[in-house]
């Protein structure tokens, strides 16, 4: 998987890092039991703080879906907790959706851009 970081973005690099990791385990680019790259690595093949990756790395563990190993390093493992995904789901989208309707999306261009991503996101899945 390869990771692009947008040095112009206001999005923190950490963040960047975080979305596109769970992009790559959505679309299946990276799959359950995979090794991440060390932190050291990763850093320096980005050219950024390895302060920064690790950063990235806690965050991920906190949400579950990564393991810190020994031996391993960051390991994708997916803590699954529907009930909690989904309340956390619910709270990230009140938001997004709330600024789409500031922005005059309708609902009817809300479930195209939901059913658009979902299909993008699965596609590679069922292969």
């Amino acid at each position: 998987m390869m990771l692009k970081i947008d040095f112009e973005s206001e999005e923190a690099i950490y963040i960047q890092l975080r979305n596109q990791i769970i992009m790559g385990i959505a679309t299946d680019a990276i799959r359950e039991g995979d090794s991440l790259p060390s932190v050291r690595q990763l850093a320096d093949n980005i050219g950024i703080n390895m302060h920064t990756v690790n950063k990235a790395y806690t965050v991920l563990k906190q949400e579950g879906f990564i393991k810190l190993d020994r031996r391993r390093g960051a390991v994708i493992s997916l803590d699954v907790d529907k009930i909690e995904a989904v309340t956390n789901l619910r709270r990230e989208l009140s938001l997004i959706l709330a600024r789409g309707i500031c922005k005059n999306v309708s609902r009817d261009e809300v479930h195209a851009l939901v059913d658009e991503i979902y299909d993008t996101c699965t596609k590679k899945n069922e292969l």
